[in-house]
Protein backbone atom coordinates (compact mmCIF):
# COMPACT_ATOMS: atom_id res chain seq x y z
CA UNK A 1 0.00 0.00 0.00
CA UNK A 2 1.35 3.54 -0.87
CA UNK A 3 1.34 6.17 2.27
CA UNK A 4 1.64 9.73 2.34
CA UNK A 5 5.21 10.62 3.50
CA UNK A 6 4.18 13.55 5.71
CA UNK A 7 1.87 16.78 5.98
CA UNK A 8 2.31 18.81 2.88
CA UNK A 9 0.42 21.87 3.73
CA UNK A 10 -2.18 23.83 5.74
CA UNK A 11 -4.29 25.69 3.97
CA UNK A 12 -6.84 28.53 5.73
CA UNK A 13 -9.03 31.12 4.41
CA UNK A 14 -8.62 34.69 5.38
CA UNK A 15 -9.98 37.67 4.92
CA UNK A 16 -6.67 39.49 4.80
CA UNK A 17 -4.20 36.75 4.06
CA UNK A 18 -1.24 39.05 4.07
CA UNK A 19 -1.95 40.21 7.00
CA UNK A 20 -2.84 36.70 8.50
CA UNK A 21 0.38 35.25 7.31
CA UNK A 22 2.46 38.37 8.58
CA UNK A 23 1.32 37.59 12.27
CA UNK A 24 2.49 33.91 11.90
CA UNK A 25 5.80 35.37 10.86
CA UNK A 26 5.93 38.20 13.58
CA UNK A 27 4.43 36.80 15.99
CA UNK A 28 5.82 32.88 15.54
CA UNK A 29 8.70 33.06 13.88
CA UNK A 30 7.19 31.24 10.79
CA UNK A 31 9.37 32.22 8.13
CA UNK A 32 8.01 30.79 4.83
CA UNK A 33 8.66 32.21 1.42
CA UNK A 34 6.57 34.37 -0.96
CA UNK A 35 4.83 30.52 -2.00
CA UNK A 36 4.43 29.94 1.45
CA UNK A 37 7.26 26.81 2.16
CA UNK A 38 8.60 26.71 5.18
CA UNK A 39 11.39 24.00 6.34
CA UNK A 40 10.16 22.75 9.61
CA UNK A 41 12.45 21.41 12.35
CA UNK A 42 12.24 17.55 12.23
CA UNK A 43 10.22 16.01 14.91
CA UNK A 44 7.14 14.26 15.64
CA UNK A 45 3.56 15.36 14.31
CA UNK A 46 0.39 13.92 15.54
CA UNK A 47 -2.29 13.04 13.29
CA UNK A 48 -5.57 12.67 15.82
CA UNK A 49 -9.35 13.08 15.51
CA UNK A 50 -11.73 14.43 18.19
CA UNK A 51 -15.39 14.10 18.97
CA UNK A 52 -17.45 16.61 16.82
CA UNK A 53 -18.96 18.42 19.90
CA UNK A 54 -15.48 18.78 21.61
CA UNK A 55 -14.57 22.64 22.85
CA UNK A 56 -10.93 21.69 22.64
CA UNK A 57 -10.30 23.68 19.28
CA UNK A 58 -12.17 26.58 20.93
CA UNK A 59 -14.73 27.88 18.35
CA UNK A 60 -17.43 24.66 17.78
CA UNK A 61 -17.06 26.65 14.14
CA UNK A 62 -13.51 25.76 13.72
CA UNK A 63 -13.01 21.94 12.31
CA UNK A 64 -9.39 21.55 12.60
CA UNK A 65 -6.57 23.22 14.80
CA UNK A 66 -3.05 23.68 13.87
CA UNK A 67 -0.31 22.38 16.20
CA UNK A 68 3.14 23.92 16.42
CA UNK A 69 5.60 22.02 17.99
CA UNK A 70 8.11 25.19 20.63
CA UNK A 71 11.30 24.41 22.11
CA UNK A 72 10.32 26.88 25.29
CA UNK A 73 6.58 26.93 25.84
CA UNK A 74 6.97 29.57 28.36
CA UNK A 75 9.32 31.49 26.43
CA UNK A 76 7.09 31.19 23.72
CA UNK A 77 3.90 32.36 25.18
CA UNK A 78 5.57 35.14 26.82
CA UNK A 79 6.70 36.39 23.25
CA UNK A 80 3.14 35.86 21.95
CA UNK A 81 1.85 38.12 25.02
CA UNK A 82 4.15 40.54 24.47
CA UNK A 83 3.21 41.25 20.94
CA UNK A 84 -0.44 41.62 22.20
CA UNK A 85 -1.59 38.46 20.75
CA UNK A 86 -4.77 36.81 22.69
CA UNK A 87 -2.99 34.14 24.51
CA UNK A 88 -5.04 31.68 27.13
CA UNK A 89 -4.56 31.99 30.27
CA UNK A 90 -3.95 28.18 31.09
CA UNK A 91 -1.58 25.74 30.21
CA UNK A 92 -1.66 21.75 30.19
CA UNK A 93 0.90 19.10 31.28
CA UNK A 94 0.17 15.49 29.76
CA UNK A 95 2.87 12.72 31.22
CA UNK A 96 5.06 11.03 29.05
CA UNK A 97 3.55 13.87 26.38
CA UNK A 98 4.56 17.27 26.48
CA UNK A 99 2.87 20.82 27.69
CA UNK A 100 0.66 22.06 25.42
CA UNK A 101 -0.33 26.07 25.33
CA UNK A 102 -2.78 28.17 23.21
CA UNK A 103 -3.20 31.02 21.03
CA UNK A 104 -6.04 32.50 18.66
CA UNK A 105 -4.74 34.26 15.46
CA UNK A 106 -6.26 37.55 14.12
CA UNK A 107 -8.85 35.73 12.35
CA UNK A 108 -10.07 33.76 15.37
CA UNK A 109 -8.06 30.61 14.78
CA UNK A 110 -7.20 28.69 18.05
CA UNK A 111 -3.25 27.60 17.59
CA UNK A 112 -2.12 24.73 19.64
CA UNK A 113 1.69 24.93 20.61
CA UNK A 114 3.32 21.86 22.22
CA UNK A 115 6.53 21.25 23.89
CA UNK A 116 7.34 17.72 23.67
CA UNK A 117 8.34 16.05 26.56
Amino acid sequence: MERVLGIGGYFMRAADPAALSAWYRDCLGLDADEHGLWRQGAGPTVFATFESGTDYFGSRAQRTMLNFRVGDLDAMLAQLRAKGADVADETQDMEGVGRFGWVTDPEGNRVELWEPA
